[in-house]
């Protein structure tokens, strides 16, 4: 732990405790929670913030903080799914395609390249449209792994392009070494610290792009998330009525959880290249 703190610069250590205040906030208050959140009229509605109810109620009689908790936990789920399966599968896909080369790499990069010329949020909201007009959760996941999955592949593939001419691999592959363990052993560890990064950038995609659906109603407004909490002030007028907590709490969250996902992104590349720089 302390080697990896080595070389990192003040914005990682600022983006760890932003992303760690949502965490606890998103990942573990939820099971303290006093009862759902979800639930209407299960508080006095429009309520000011108080001892009982930290940042009030909405005028559905929900308690804005718990409701917040909730939120913040599908959305922090819906990146983090999105980011893991994206990564996993375009590092796989590019090591792959880079390495073997030949048909097998002419037939990922037609999929890469297709998808990559095709703008996924016009598509999520024509398949919204299909399915009545909101988009479950489950879908938009898979929706954006499918549509972002390309992007690392990209970026892995011409990594393995180049590194597969290297000396160090061609003696690997003289010695008898598999493939595989070419690709985990000698070619994963120079893009492992790009791969992390690209997993935090994906993240903040999949949270960004469900918000935008749900702002506008095209998510599924029945979950709880940061965009659902939007969209149910926005419908409730809660600027007019001068419910600024209602609608501010997970504009904030959403700032707040960005600002710690880029800082961690970027102190990581920091320290990436500070630690290439003193070898």
């Amino acid at each position: 732990m302390r080697s990896f703190f080595a070389h990192a610069p003040f914005r990682l250590y600022l983006g760890i405790v932003l992303i760690a205040a949502c965490i606890i906030l998103g990942g573990i208050l939820p099971w303290f929670a006093p009862g759902d959140p979800l639930v209407w009229y299960s508080a006095p509605r429009n309520q000011s913030p108080s001892a009982a109810h930290w940042l009030g109620t909405t005028s559905l009689g929900q308690d804005v903080f718990w409701l917040l908790t909730y939120a913040l936990r599908n959305s922090l789920l819906l990146g983090l799914v999105v980011a893991g399966f994206s990564t996993i599968i375009g590092v796989f896909l590019g090591l792959a395609a880079g390495y073997a080369g030949g048909w097998l790499d002419r037939v990922l990069s037609f999929f890469m390249d297709a998808l990559l010329c095709i703008p996924s949020l016009p598509i999520l909201i024509l398949m919204a449209a299909l399915f009545g007009g909101q988009l479950a959760m489950p879908i938009i996941a898979v929706a954006l792994i499918v549509f972002n999955w390309p992007y690392p592949a990209r970026q892995v593939r011409a990594v393995a392009l180049t590194m597969r001419e290297r000396e160090f691999i061609n003696v690997a592959w003289f010695s008898g070494e598999s493939s595989v363990r070419i690709l985990v052993r000698h070619i994963f560890p120079y893009i492992a610290g790009w791969s992390a990064a690209n997993f935090i950038n994906t993240v903040l995609v999949g949270i960004s792009t469900e918000s935008a659906l749900a702002v506008i109603g095209l998510s599924s407004a029945q979950q709880a998330t940061l965009g659902t909490m939007i969209y149910w002030a926005i419908n409730y007028q809660a600027l007019l009525a001068g419910k600024y907590v209602w609608i501010g709490s997970p504009v904030i969250a959403i700032v707040l959880l960005f600002i710690g996902l880029f800082l961690v992104s970027s102190g990581l590349s920091m320290r990436s290249a500070a630690r290439r720089m003193s070898v």
